[in-house]
């Protein structure tokens, strides 16, 4: 199935977007996905970098924004010394990373979207959740759940507890996941990952934002029962 060009933009080819008629359930990763979180959280590492004495370069870590946050954390911190950073980061984060957020290109008709064909919409993150939860509270958009602390395989398993239809991310660990949970998965190049890169991790479809969600969405849903020839 090919996508139609919608504001400018064309949609990547995909190719057996195979789903059940199942209740439309969608997941969406949160940072550099939904939203834009990223002079937040650069404001949060310069925090910590105040408090700790420990130079993080804010920049460069907000340039890679999708693994869990002990990840980026060894790269500044001594093995012994990762989970307090971690502790003192969370702490710090609400008051520096919460209001600079914002919602990115298309992210607001694509919950529309959901909404408009019945679904529920389920963020999906490796974000700690209550933080999550922060976020969409501030910006007033609402979800039906949040799943927080999760990464690749893990948000796998989360996509089928919660019996997703399609996954949307922005990380290459994203379309991973959607491989592994057996539904189509939507790649946006918002975040640290090419176009490229998103298909070689196995996205049905790639978009420069989520202003291609409507159209995929459209197209997941209109395929039908697996083995169908619909």
């Amino acid at each position: 199935m090919t996508g139609e060009y919608f504001d400018g933009t064309p949609i990547v080819t995909w190719a057996s977007l195979k789903v059940s008629q199942q209740p439309v359930v969608i997941g969406f990763d949160l940072d550099m996905t939904l939203l834009d979180t990223r002079p937040g959280i650069a404001a949060t590492y310069r925090a910590l970098t105040a408090r700790t004495g420990v130079h993080v370069d804010a920049e460069l870590a907000v340039s890679r924004l999708g693994p869990p946050l002990r990840t980026e954390m060894s790269e500044w911190f001594p093995p012994e010394a990762v989970d307090e950073a971690v502790r003192v980061y969370r702490l710090l984060y609400p008051e520096h990373a919460i209001a600079p957020a914002v919602a990115l290109p298309g992210a607001l008709a694509a919950l529309a979207a959901v909404r408009a064909a019945g679904g529920r919409i389920v963020v999906i993150t490796s974000k700690l959740g209550r933080l999550a939860s922060l976020h969409l509270a501030h910006l007033d958009i609402p979800v039906d759940e949040v799943h927080g602390d999760v990464f690749a395989e893990e948000k796998a398993s989360v996509l089928r507890s919660v019996g997703a239809t399609a996954y949307v991310g922005d990380h290459v660990a994203d379309m991973r996941a959607g491989v592994l949970a057996g539904v189509p998965v939507l790649g946006v190049t918002t975040g640290p990952c090419s176009a490229d890169d998103l298909r070689a991790a196995g996205a049905s479809a790639v978009g420069a934002d989520l202003h291609a969600f409507p159209p995929f969405l459209k197209g997941v849903i209109s395929v039908g029962r697996p083995g169908s020839d619909d």
